[in-house]
């Protein structure tokens, strides 16, 4: 791992890892420093480090981000959109009303992290690791998530009509009450999915995943 901002990200993931099993239920993390009103449009803030800092309504329009770490922030109304982050950590954040329009998230680690009333169109994550991740009752439609691991994560009542979750890692993620309608999951972990549990019509599913779905029905697949 390089110096500087991320020397010590592997340790800290596997912290807050942990620390996301627990589950915080979306209750904010103590802040010692606060951000207000600042207007980062534009802004490259590649390489810069914030732990515990609450951010109010901060303009991050078309803001770049390589390598930066956010540990145990709040974000409350800051807009995300068209901004691009690359191999950028959010650990263990709470985001509250926060706007991510056409924003890009590519190779990034949101471990444990939490959404709140969050607005996500044209959202495109590649990559990463999102594992612990809460989106309870997210409007996900038209996102799209390709090779990103959310094991564990919660996707309880989730909106995901006609997103993309294409080789998404989502083993262990509750998805209860989940609406996947028209949904691209192919190449998926389907393990944890109860499909007697979600809205699954015209989703798009490859052989394998329709052998996962037909065993949890409880039919027995045979050649």
């Amino acid at each position: 791992m390089a110096a500087g901002p991320f020397a010590e990200l592997s340790v800290r993931v596997r912290t807050v890892g942990a620390v996301a099993k627990r589950g915080h239920g979306g209750i904010p993390p103590e802040t010692h420093r606060s951000v207000r009103s600042a207007d980062w449009d534009g802004e490259d803030l590649s390489g810069q480090e914030h732990h515990q800092v609450e951010f109010v309504d901060v303009d991050l329009t078309e803001a770049t981000s390589t390598r930066a770490l956010f540990s145990e922030c709040v974000f409350r109304g800051v807009r995300f959109n068209v901004s691009t982050h690359t191999e950028t950590a959010f650990l263990n954040c709470v985001f509250v009303r926060c706007s991510f329009f056409d924003a890009t998230f590519t190779g990034c680690k949101l471990v444990g992290s939490v959404f709140n009333d969050c607005e996500f169109p044209l959202l495109k994550v590649a990559g990463g690791d999102w594992s612990y991740v809460s989106l309870r009752t997210a409007d996900l439609g038209g996102a799209s998530f390709e090779g990103v691991r959310l094991r564990e994560a919660d996707l309880t009542a989730a909106r995901c009509q006609r997103a993309v979750l294409r080789q998404v890692d989502l083993s262990g993620a509750t998805l209860d009450r989940a609406d996947l309608t028209g949904c691209d999951l192919r190449g998926s972990d389907l393990s944890a999915l109860d499909p007697r549990q979600v809205t699954l019509k015209a989703a798009k599913i490859d052989y394998m995943q329709a052998v996962t779905l037909a065993t949890a029905l409880g039919l027995e697949v045979s050649p």
